[in-house]
């Protein structure tokens, strides 16, 4: 009788320590996220500041408006997924989560297939990073958030792979919901890109 008391308890013990774990990672996600606004934050205020300094060259007027319209588009709807997917995780449906997982991994390759192609074309034009203040600021805003896209893009495939294996359990619901959340971050930031950088710019 003794004995199983003790091995209640350190069972207890062991379910706390998980608890204490699992909160401690959602936290250094929110960690993690401020200093990622922070960094976005220092990116826009540069490209501010230095998005009259084009050196004679390549200005916002020149963006090719059909194209950030349409990555827009695509990351807005990839946003909307994310949320099914959550949403599948909360009925138990690992099907249906995983289906949606690869829908919003699917978008966000197009959405990065479409920043790379605009990127290679601007280059081909003779736009590059080194050409200008400008140019630097745009390319270091913009494809800091292309990066950031890209390693949620690896971050869901990897957990696809863990959700087919494990299925749905406390620890892939935690992955799940903050997997969510870094999407409809990235999200917001792209949001404000498309406004102060292709808006404000094409104006």
């Amino acid at each position: 009788m003794q004995q199983s008391a003790s091995a209640h308890v350190s069972d207890h013990g062991h379910d706390h320590g998980h608890v204490d774990q699992e909160g401690l990672k959602i936290l250094g996600f929110w960690i993690f996220l401020v200093t990622d606004v922070l960094l976005f934050a220092t990116l826009f205020a540069a490209y501010s500041v230095l998005r009259t300094h084009t050196n004679g060259g390549f200005t916002a007027k020149e963006f090719e408006i059909p194209t950030f319209v349409i990555e827009t588009f695509i990351l807005l709807i990839s946003s909307f997924t994310s949320g099914l997917a959550v949403l599948s995780m909360h009925k138990n449906d690992k099907k249906g989560l995983i289906s949606w997982l690869v829908v919003t991994a699917a978008l966000g390759a197009v959405f990065v297939g479409l920043e790379i192609s605009e990127f290679t074309r601007m280059a081909a034009d003779g736009a590059t990073i080194t050409k200008s203040a400008f140019l630097t600021s745009f390319f270091s805003l913009v494809g800091t958030h292309g990066l950031h896209v890209s390693f949620g893009i690896l971050w869901m495939i990897g957990l696809i792979v863990q959700l087919s294996k494990r299925g749905i359990t406390a620890v892939t619901k935690r992955k799940v919901s903050i997997i969510s959340l870094y999407w409809h971050f990235l999200d917001a930031v792209w949001i404000f890109i498309f406004t102060i950088v292709y808006l404000m710019g094409v104006m």
